[in-house]
């Protein structure tokens, strides 16, 4: 009697897993700006995180040219509930680029930078994603604008 249940115990174990990540999205970005053009050393741009997939994510992210490299850069105000695997990479208009990851979130609070690589046209985005590699979710973004 008690292994027929089992399937039934590990499926509703697998939804629960599963909810950490997905659901409906608290809140959607909603630039529908043009990338925002970042030219190395001239510009920095910045913004304020939303939560999504019923996440809770605050706090300031900017992308600046650091002089060698362009930096995403989280502000001491930056939080995150907490997910499997997020990472941090750049999107469109509420579309997360999976081409863009730079890497793992090594900090759910405070300040943290992350060197983007060469590879990643920096100009060609307008939002910072903090994503979620296990279950292909976004778990905040941030609208970019230039100061």
């Amino acid at each position: 009697m008690r292994l027929r249940s089992l399937p039934v115990i590990l499926a509703l174990a697998g939804g629960l897993a599963l909810a950490a990540c997905a659901g409906q999205p608290t809140a959607t970005p909603t630039s529908t700006a043009a990338p925002v053009h970042l030219v190395q050393g001239q510009e920095t741009a910045t913004g304020t995180f939303v939560g999504l997939s019923n996440h809770e994510t605050s706090g300031h992210g900017s992308v600046f040219w650091d002089g060698g490299n362009w930096v995403i850069s989280l502000a001491s105000d930056f939080a995150f509930d907490g997910a499997p695997d997020p990472v941090v990479g750049f999107g469109n208009n509420g579309q997360y680029d999976t081409g863009s990851t730079i890497g793992p979130l090594t900090a759910d609070t405070g300040a943290s930078v992350y060197i983007v690589p060469a590879s990643v046209d920096v100009g060609q985005y307008n939002q910072i994603y903090i994503w979620c590699e296990e279950f292909a979710v976004p778990l905040g973004a941030a609208d970019l604008t230039l100061l």
